[in-house]
């Protein structure tokens, strides 16, 4: 499937980063997915990048992503979904645009990706 070369094509390029690679899921993040499930982190997921990142413009972008507190932002952080900058500089999706279903979609598909080979 060409998405899933992509997403994989894109998690090597993001394992080469020294800032991107240092991003884990701890053991407060493994017991949440456990107790809420991955559709439920997966529908977190859909959420966050609808409200978050998709918006057209961002009044605090770079700054919207915790970098702790649930599964789905530790994610955004190492897979560069975090911010308008970093998913044009990684993605090559570009900002100031509201971002598409399909956009969304492979956003959210590589977060989940990523976790789910950070609970393997």
């Amino acid at each position: 499937m060409k998405d899933e070369a992509k997403i994989e094509n894109a998690l090597e390029r993001l394992s080469k980063s020294t800032f991107r690679s240092r991003f884990h899921l701890k053991e407060k993040e493994w017991h949440y997915i456990n107790d809420k499930g991955m559709d439920t982190i997966e529908r977190h997921a859909h959420d966050f990048i609808a409200k978050r990142l998709a918006p057209k413009e961002i009044p605090n972008d770079g700054k919207q992503t915790p970098m702790r507190g649930h599964p789905v932002f530790i994610a955004q952080h190492a897979t560069a979904t975090c911010c308008r900058s970093c998913l044009y500089k990684w993605h090559h999706i570009a900002p100031h645009k509201e971002l598409s279903k399909e956009e969304q979609d492979y956003i959210v598909h590589l977060i989940m990706t990523w976790i789910k080979k950070e609970t393997r």
